[in-house]
């Protein structure tokens, strides 16, 4: 099977004035079609870092990333917005929904951009809408919904361009605790229907949910195993 994704030797070094900061060294992963992972580790592990990278909101200092077979790494700046938008779902813990839009408006966002005229990205957006369970929501503003109504605008929002993959920071990470279990069973049946999720998260409770877990330390993965096993790297 073809990887999804693949990261090869791949650093990440922050300037701070004449510091240097390394918060990636070297990273070597591969993810195939459909997987689910989940990325943990401590606050400075570097989670946030591969995010970024791996969604294309930043570049490595060095190293190769692959999205499906392009190697995105030496992509300029306007393909990497548009890989971005057509290829990558972001779910965000703090939903970064625009408060003046309606529901169906901010599901709309991504094929707005693609260039997809209204009369197609309207009943598209709907029926996005509809799937997470917000059918009688749509015409509403953002501030009219629970926090979990709002995540499920992200997440339906995120499928909108039928992205190759979905990255998730902390999604469950500003909800309470019964409203998260209703947030990882959508995410749950994504998976299910075939969807490649990566999802940044440091509770074990949330990880559980993926079917294979990947362990940042100080930059370095320390961990890579499915559920359920405990293979050290």
């Amino acid at each position: 099977m073809t990887d999804l994704i693949r990261i090869e030797n791949l650093w990440k070094i922050y300037k701070i004035g004449t510091a240097q900061v390394v918060a990636l060294r070297d990273i070597n992963i591969s993810i195939a079609p459909g997987e689910f992972v989940a990325v943990m580790g401590v606050s400075g592990s570097g989670k946030s870092t591969m995010l970024n990278l791996l969604g294309c909101l930043d570049r490595p200092t060095s190293g190769r990333y692959f999205l499906g077979d392009e190697d995105v790494s030496s992509l300029t700046d306007n393909q990497l917005s548009e890989v971005r938008n057509l290829r990558i779902g972001f779910v965000f813990q703090s939903f970064n929904l625009i408060p003046q839009l309606s529901i169906v408006e901010n599901i709309e966002i991504p094929l707005f951009y693609s260039g997809v005229s209204r009369h197609l990205r309207h009943p598209r957006s709907r029926e996005l809408g509809e799937m997470v369970g917000l059918g009688d929501r749509l015409e509403h503003k953002p501030s009219e919904l629970s926090g979990g109504q709002r995540q499920r605008v992200a997440i339906a929002r995120a499928l909108a361009n039928d992205p190759l993959v979905i990255l998730a920071d902390e999604p469950t990470g500003n909800l309470d605790s019964h409203t998260s279990m209703e947030i990882l069973e959508i995410f749950d049946d994504l998976h299910k229907r075939g969807r490649t999720i990566l999802m940044v998260t440091h509770e074990e409770h949330v990880a559980a949910h993926a079917k294979r877990i990947v362990h940042l330390a100080d930059g370095m993965v320390s961990a890579d195993y499915a559920r359920g096993q405990e293979a050290e790297q």
